[in-house]
């Protein structure tokens, strides 16, 4: 069981990812800044410590977290609460960068994705920063693998008809070799993408794709579509099909679903930040109403 904690705004990225399930990037950027105060931010996570017992501690959220400046600070704050694992989901695209790979290093646990070694390609998929390039990517991980004594557990990330031909197999085979990290994930589109274009590999081709990467890789996309909707997305369902009726504030929504109000807020953010909802001010209250292209 996994706590998350997002250190900035919504959606501040230093990419654009086709697949990305939280929707465009807004703020495209690369230089680190202090977005949110590190004693707040420890203290919301005393709080939810007291109440509940996660397995890891993430640092994730809605966009790229090593984005704020002071991540390490939280990181070394973390580990003076508890004894709870830190992991941290990153796309890895700013670990060339010395002082960057520095602020992460007391995590226990780094997943940085890596999904072409041809710029083209990478472009594509990630539509990053013009700054950044692919080769500077792979050269991060490769210090940040040198650097850090934790696990470093790669994903890689397949779309339909971009990045799992011989070629590019190929070439992430050998670049994953020069990283040497402790896992290889391999992941794919579960849940609506930003982009149409990313499309979903089916589970054969990746069951290909995990034995020609070695004894390292696992499948950890879950197929949805064969397994049922999970019980977040069942929530999402019936959040929409309310306000579809009629506008409601949060604390409406969470007395009808009979869930948390913090639970309630997070999935009200992820579906502002996709379009699926607006919000509207009446006399002193938030209403949250539903768009015409709701999907």
């Amino acid at each position: 069981m996994s706590l998350g904690v997002d250190l900035i705004p919504p959606k501040t990225c230093t990419y654009d990812c086709l697949y990305c399930q939280v929707g465009r990037t807004t703020k495209l950027m690369v230089d680190p800044q202090p977005f949110v105060p590190v004693d707040k931010v420890l203290a919301e996570i005393k709080e939810k410590l007291s109440k509940t017992n996660p397995d890891t501690i993430t640092l994730a959220g809605s966009g790229e977290p090593t984005l704020n400046s002071e991540i390490g600070q939280v990181i070394s704050g973390i580990k003076s609460l508890t004894g709870t694992r830190v992991a941290l989901l990153t796309n890895g695209s700013l670990f060339k960068r010395e002082e960057i790979r520095c602020r992460v290093l007391e995590a226990d646990i780094i997943m940085p994705t890596l999904t072409s070694v041809y710029d083209d390609t990478f472009r594509m998929i990630h539509r990053p920063h013009p700054e950044l390039v692919v080769a500077d990517l792979i050269d991060g991980l490769k210090k940040l693998r040198s650097d850090f004594s934790g696990q470093l557990f790669l994903e890689t990330v397949f779309l339909t008809g971009i990045n799992h031909s011989k070629k590019e197999l190929e070439g992430l085979k050998a670049a994953i070799g020069e990283i040497s990290p402790d896992r290889i994930q391999i992941n794919t589109v579960v849940r609506p993408p930003a982009d149409a274009r990313a499309i979903s590999l089916d589970i054969k081709k990746m069951e290909e794709i995990m034995v020609y990467l070695g004894e390292k890789a696992e499948i950890v996309a879950v197929q949805a579509h064969k397994e049922g909707l999970t019980e977040n997305d069942l929530l999402i369902d019936n959040l929409l099909e309310m306000i579809k009726r009629r506008p409601l504030k949060t604390n409406d929504i969470a007395t009808a679903i009979g869930v948390p109000i913090k639970d309630v807020e997070e999935l009200v953010k992820r579906l502002l930040i996709k379009g699926q909802i607006r919000e509207q001010q009446h006399s002193g209250n938030v209403y949250y109403l539903s768009n015409k292209n709701i999907c």
